[in-house]
Parts: structure tokens; sequence; C-alpha cells
């Protein structure tokens, strides 16, 4: 376990690295993909989608604060320290994905799709910047924390089915690239390894 935890985190860095350090030739390859897959989905929404979708992408916060405090509500009422313990645990990686993502955020300060791109309309006009996505990084904590705190196929399989619900929602929205959600789900998922890690 301890070889995959370093194995992850040495990955997820090498990920952060080579964000800044390709090739201009390679980063203009990567942003068209990223704006053919917007265009793609954007030519795809209808309104029974899209009010699906904006549903999918607030339940977010619901799922990150929803989860740990459940899990500390049924810990206390049923005088279960294992799962006070999991609510720490899930909502401490969620803290932990938000707080680098912001960091990140800030560092890279990548715009918006529909501000880079006058060619993508979006649902509605998220704030911010964009790299990464704040809901996927979250989302993903959430359930990688929830799934490692309770490794049984019916909470893990539920658990990255909403993540990536999240995920995929803000494709479709217009608020999100592709490689945005690709970064978010690494590291909300590297982050519950980050904290893992620490607390040995």
């Amino acid at each position: 376990m301890k070889l995959v935890q370093k194995t992850y985190l040495f990955c997820l860095l090498l990920l952060f690295i080579l964000s800044f350090s390709l090739p201009a030739q390679a980063q203009s390859g990567l942003q068209q993909l990223d704006d053919r897959i917007m265009i793609d989905l954007q030519n795809q929404r209808t309104p029974e989608q899209t009010g699906i979708f904006m549903f999918l992408s607030r339940t977010h916060l619901y799922g990150d604060i929803g989860v740990p405090v459940g899990l500390l509500a049924a810990g206390v009422i049923s005088n279960d320290k294992q799962m006070r313990q999991n609510s720490l645990y899930v909502a401490s990686s969620t803290l932990l994905s938000t707080g680098l993502t912001y960091l990140i955020k800030h560092i890279v300060k990548r715009p918006r799709p529909f501000v880079q791109n006058i060619n993508i309309v979006p649902v509605y006009r998220a704030g911010s910047t964009s790299f990464p996505s704040g809901h996927t990084s979250s989302s993903f904590a959430t359930a990688t924390a929830l799934s490692r705190a309770y490794p049984k196929w019916y909470v893990i399989a539920p658990a990255f089915l909403w993540a990536g619900s999240v995920s995929y929602s803000r494709m479709y929205l217009g608020v999100h690239y592709p490689t945005d959600v690709a970064a978010g789900a690494a590291l909300g998922v590297g982050s519950t390894f980050i904290l893992q890690s620490l607390k040995k």
C-alpha cells in the first residue's frame, strides 16, 4: 500500500509539473482537443439534460458536506468511534483537496472555456479560474475517502458514479475543460493518499 501511495503521489506531482513544462505545440494540441470536446458537448444539449446536469452539479456541496456530517451524526448516535474518525477523514480529505485546488487555480490562472473561446457558450457563467475543477476535486476526494473508509462495492460504486456525474456535468454546462476535470479528479484522489501518508 505504501508503494502504491508513493507511486500515485509521484505521478500527481509529475502531472502538475508537466502542465507547466509541455512544449507550446503540445499545449496547443491539448487546447484544440479541449475546445473540440466542449463544442461537441454543447451541440448535444437538450433542455431535459441541461436540467439534470445542473442538478448534478449542485449536488457536490450536499455530498461534500452531507457525507462527513452524516457519518458524524451516526457515529455519535451509535457511539461508534470508528465512524466518527471516518467522518473526520472524509472531511479532512475534502478540505485538503479544496485548499490545493484554490492554490493551483491561483498559480495557473487558466481562463474559463467561454472566456478563452467565444464559440463556447456556457449554460451559466461560473466565476474564478478554470484549472483544476473544484467541483471535481472535492467530489472525488469525498468519494475516495468514503471508499477507503468503507471498501465495499455498494459504497464504492455509487460514490464514484456520483463523483463522475458531477465531473461530467461541469463539462456539459460549459464551465470546465476536460483537462480541468481530469486534473481535478487526480487531485481529489491524490488528496486522500496525501492525508493518509501524513497520518503515518
